[in-house]
């Protein structure tokens, strides 16, 4: 069945709750994770581990720091994976694979090879890995969460991890806030090198960009460079900005802009179901 154009338009957004119909996938949170979500769409949650996690109750209870072997991290993504899958997420937006120099301290695993163990636990247990955050944070003074722009250098070491992860066929990667003068003036998620770059490494799997609700009021602005960048999931925590980025979109897709990010999509969530 041919998709309408508002259709193509919602398959490449991911929304906080409460979500519009249509959207490809839901994040859900740990103040809203029991409400309703929209029928056919992909489940995401941050669990990385220890207090970033949308499930409490739920694997992993260490922070990635604290984990000191690939076998112990395969175990604890593998743990995870039945969680989070035992509470209808399709997807975990972890792990985190920025080097053990950058800015998130204990979200960074003492090598990278863990995090990609992590992913390929995840896998093995049945949910999606969405590793983070290309092209790699480690050389930031500061998280882009506590700092609206933030540069940095983009070093050939921090692209190793995701090369590793690409190997083993992770099907999804978050695109990050960083800014690398290699890429670009703009923050990485909204540059067309950016996604040059990740698909250049074999990549064949969905770029997500990190939150699009970091600085307010640029909703649509930043939803249409980025998806003209490259990106095929946009991601809002905020359902109504979701909403007004869903009509922005509309005339992309009547052009037939979207038509390879939406295909991209639909061979992702065919996967996970």
């Amino acid at each position: 069945m041919a998709l309408t154009p508002q259709q193509k338009a919602a398959l490449v957004v991911v929304s906080g709750l409460p979500a519009p119909r249509g959207v490809a996938g839901v994040i859900v949170r740990r103040w809203d994770r029991h409400l309703p979500r929209p029928p056919g769409a992909l489940v995401f949650a941050d669990q990385e581990g220890g207090a970033v996690r949308a499930f409490p109750q739920l694997p992993p209870g260490k922070w990635a720091r604290a984990m000191v072997s690939k076998r112990e991290a395969f175990v604890a993504g593998r743990a995870t994976a039945h969680g989070l899958v035992g509470t209808g997420v399709h997807v975990d937006l972890a792990p985190v694979l920025d080097l053990p120099d950058g800015p998130l301290g204990s979200r960074q695993f003492r090598s990278p090879s863990f995090g990609v163990a992590f992913a390929r636990g995840l896998a093995a247990g049945g949910a999606g890995a969405c590793v983070k955050h290309f092209p790699g944070l480690g050389s930031l003074p500061f998280s882009t969460d506590e700092q609206p722009y933030v540069r940095g250098r983009l070093r050939e070491v921090d692209l190793k991890p995701y090369r590793a992860a690409i190997e083993g066929e992770v099907p999804c990667v978050m695109v990050g806030h960083g800014v690398y003068s290699r890429l670009g003036p703009r923050r990485a998620a909204l540059q067309p090198e950016t996604y040059e770059l990740l698909r250049s490494l074999g990549f064949e799997g969905v770029a997500i960009t990190d939150s699009l609700n970091v600085v307010r009021g640029r909703a649509v602005e930043w939803a249409l460079a980025a998806v003209r960048a490259g990106a095929d999931l946009l991601l809002y925590t905020s359902g109504t900005e979701a909403r007004r980025v869903v009509r922005a979109l509309e005339p992309l897709a009547r052009r037939g802009e979207l038509d390879e990010h939406v295909q991209r999509v639909l061979r992702f969530r065919s996967s996970l179901r």
